[in-house]
């Protein structure tokens, strides 16, 4: 009886003592959490079990939604290669040279250089900074639409770096038409990653999961029309693709601005912003190194897989392995999220106990799924191929690659998480 009334006078006092009402709930379940693990009244085996149900209920509101935006915007890309794979095999070969050789270079430098944004603006929320928060978005977006600028120039010239590799010019051709379409892409990622981070880090993921979602089902509508219906071809489809990540930037951008839950965060463009780029950026590509190095392993495996006897089925296989991964590696790339969230909340609490609590359980978590996830591919292997394209000799193909691929999902699963932490 006691014991009650000391957490509900805990919760009231916490809860008055907040000027954000999201922050009120935060801190009284973190608080919670750190004081079961200093009790060193109660045996470790006891505490663990109550420690972890606080964590989880922390963590999954974080992760969950999270995971969902992740996995419905790799979907998008996904379905677009779909699209293009429907077309013939030469077009799915390109739609991968071009989304996972050249886009996923910019794809892994834009969210690497947005964990910046998620460190920082999380340990400013857990410090009640909520000002800070706003001010580093807009900071974080100026950085990397300026770094956008040398990747067009990658893009407008990537049927020539295509071709000095050694990519077949039939190839490289298709893959450059399909890239041309991307370049409005650039600059939404700019804009999409530190929106992504400055609202997680306040544990607002919902709306982004909301809006990605009716997108989704919105580019899919839109591809179907533009790729068959009026026979624009893989020019068509990266554009479609690029007009579906803008109408994602300026719905999450509409809902900062109007949303009571952002009052405190946004508070207006300012002219502070623009005061310590130069910092900003050093501790943006200090974040992007391993990310980077991630997502780039991916883009250098295809393209030597187009330097291979018979580029065109062997880039059509990996299409379809890295499309797998790509869609299994979100759940690890929303976990880092949530992850860093955490643990850079709780620092920026004072709560170094609840931080390395935290640590532990989304490892063991996104592991125990990697491992879920591979065996489904390895009891799908024969037919999973099928949802991106009908040859028999790719499937075959993709069967073989299966055992590889499931080794590099629990991979996967746990190297993300272990990226968030450190940043």
């Amino acid at each position: 009886m006691a014991e009650s009334q000391n957490n509900n006078q805990l919760n009231e006092h916490l809860l008055n003592r907040s000027s954000h009402p999201a922050e009120a709930a935060h801190t009284v379940e973190s608080r919670r959490l750190e004081e079961v693990l200093s009790n060193a009244e109660l045996p470790l085996w006891k505490r663990l079990p109550s420690a972890t149900w606080m964590e989880l209920k922390l963590l999954f509101p974080l992760a969950g939604p999270a995971i969902l935006v992740y996995f419905i915007n790799n979907l998008m890309s996904n379905a677009t290669r779909a699209f293009a794979g429907h077309l013939g095999n030469l077009e799915l070969a390109a739609a991968n040279l071009g989304n996972s050789g050249v886009q996923l270079f910019a794809y892994g430098l834009m969210l690497g250089m947005g964990s910046a944004v998620e460190t920082l603006c999380g340990q400013a929320y857990g410090a009640n900074k909520y000002e800070m928060l706003g001010i580093y978005m807009q900071r974080a977006t100026i950085v990397l639409t300026l770094t956008g600028i040398p990747l067009t120039l990658v893009y407008v010239f990537c049927k020539q770096i295509l071709l000095f590799i050694g990519e077949p010019p039939s190839l490289a051709s298709a893959a450059a038409v399909f890239v041309y379409g991307l370049i409005p892409q650039i600059y939404a990622y700019a804009i999409n990653f530190p929106i992504q981070k400055f609202l997680q880090a306040q544990s607002i993921v919902s709306p982004s999961t909301y809006i990605s979602a009716v997108t989704l089902l919105l580019h899919m509508l839109l591809s179907w029309v533009v790729i068959y219906k009026l026979g624009f071809g893989l020019i068509g489809a990266s554009l479609v693709l690029s007009l579906s990540w803008w109408i994602i930037v300026v719905a999450q951008f509409v809902y900062i601005v109007s949303a009571p839950e952002c009052r405190h965060t946004w508070t207006g463009f300012s002219v502070e912003a623009f005061n310590g780029l130069w910092e900003f950026l050093k501790l943006s590509a200090a974040s992007a190194v391993m990310l980077c190095l991630e997502t780039w392993y991916f883009q250098v495996l295809v393209i030597i897989t187009g330097l291979l006897e018979n580029p065109q089925l062997a880039l059509d296989a990996i299409s379809v392995c890295m499309a797998i991964t790509g869609l299994t590696l979100q759940g690890g790339i929303g976990f880092n999220a949530a992850a860093s969230v955490r643990v850079s909340n709780e620092l920026g609490a004072g709560n170094g106990r609840a931080a390395a609590f935290s640590v532990v359980v989304v490892n063991i978590l996104s592991f125990v799924i990697a491992v879920v996830e591979a065996v489904v591919v390895l009891a799908l292997r024969n037919v999973v191929s099928y949802a991106f394209t009908e040859g028999e000799t790719v499937a075959n193909a993709v069967s073989d690659l299966c055992p590889f691929l499931a080794i590099t999902l629990v991979l996967n699963g746990v190297q993300p998480v272990l990226s968030g932490i450190t940043n």
